[in-house]
């Protein structure tokens, strides 16, 4: 992780900004700054927000003040961001971060879908940030802006089919029928999903639950490489999204990892149905890289998402990970 005090003061740089812009789209930027500090770009990252900061709006105006009276009716407001960030600032100064993300983890797990997942996703880079280094303010109001995000987009799905899954992760995210109408954008597209193939139901074991979890964010990640052409940016979240849950089960207890792994896999399912390609396509790098390598070549390219897949790829560790990720810069245009 970063020692240099690059990623925090780059976090407060970014704190002035909502988590969306143009009313839908999300503020990648911490994310993305997280991800490249990590793997020893801090060096690069004010010059990476210079590039991206064209993206980024005002913090959004307070509605309400949320309490821990009137949360409920809160709950999945969109217009109600900069109060949820405010609630999940103070409570974070509080109490410790760990006991606030206990307590609110279950509660917004059924509504990891809005906002396109990317709010489980920053809160996953901020809680990453935190195990690491638990002890400055910038990463605190991270994460109080990724929970407040979370709580402000909450979305579930509810009354899915369950249909014919497979034992693997790899097996049973090759199971998922596409969804028919392949128009309009990730709300819409997410009403169309009716039901998911069955995998891993049984597992009651938290330590059964985070390895299965391990294999999804594998097998998601190593898709893309043959699969990423069905939507280059979107399926992207099929391995990020998991792998955000993934990286918070060490600051959360056991008894909450199982539910944890459901919520993962129906995400990963659903972008799937949404976005992937009828066939795939096989892609093979013009050149075998190490995984310094393919960072560097991510920062180069410089798209977010490009960044953050290849952030999990490294996670994932192996030369299937790092191909998909070197097939995300093939397909993604470039940040300019």
């Amino acid at each position: 992780m970063d020692t240099t005090g690059i990623l925090d003061e780059a976090l407060q740089r970014l704190h002035g900004s909502g988590p969306e812009r143009l009313g839908r789209l999300t503020n990648h930027a911490p994310m993305a700054v997280e991800a490249l500090a990590a793997h020893g770009q801090a060096g690069s990252v004010h010059r990476w927000l210079d590039l991206y900061a064209p993206k980024l709006e005002e913090f959004p105006s307070v509605v309400e003040r949320v309490t821990a009276a009137n949360w409920r009716s809160a709950l999945g407001d969109a217009r109600r961001a900069a109060d949820w960030i405010g609630y999940f600032g103070r409570e974070i100064a509080e109490r410790p971060w760990r006991d606030v993300l206990t307590e609110w983890w279950p509660r917004l797990l059924p509504g990891l879908y809005g906002g396109s997942t990317h709010p489980v996703i920053r809160v996953g880079h901020a809680v990453r940030t935190l195990l690491a280094d638990d002890g400055t303010e910038p990463r605190l109001t991270e994460l109080s802006h990724g929970l407040g995000y979370w709580a402000a987009r909450y979305h579930p799905v509810a009354d899915l089919v369950p249909l014919p899954g497979a034992d693997s992760a790899a097996a049973a995210l090759d199971a998922v029928t596409p969804i028919a109408t392949r128009d309009g954008g990730f709300p819409a597209r997410l009403g169309r999903v009716t039901g998911l193939p069955v995998w891993a139901a049984a597992v009651t074991d938290p330590h059964d639950a985070r390895r299965r979890l391990t294999d999804l964010v594998r097998a998601a990640t190593h898709r893309y490489a043959t699969h990423g052409h069905g939507e280059k940016t979107m399926l992207v979240h099929a391995a990020t999204a998991p792998n955000a849950v993934l990286r918070v089960l060490p600051a959360l207890p056991p008894a909450l990892w199982v539910p944890s792994l459901r919520a993962a896999w129906t995400a990963s399912a659903a972008v799937t149905a949404m976005y992937a390609p009828q066939a795939p396509v096989a892609f093979t790098p013009s050149a075998a890289f190490t995984a310094e390598e393919v960072v560097e070549r991510a920062l180069a390219h410089g798209d977010e998402h490009v960044i953050k897949l290849t952030d999990t790829a490294l996670d994932v560790g192996d030369e299937r990970a790092l191909t998909a990720a070197l097939r995300s810069i093939d397909l993604s245009e470039p940040l300019v």
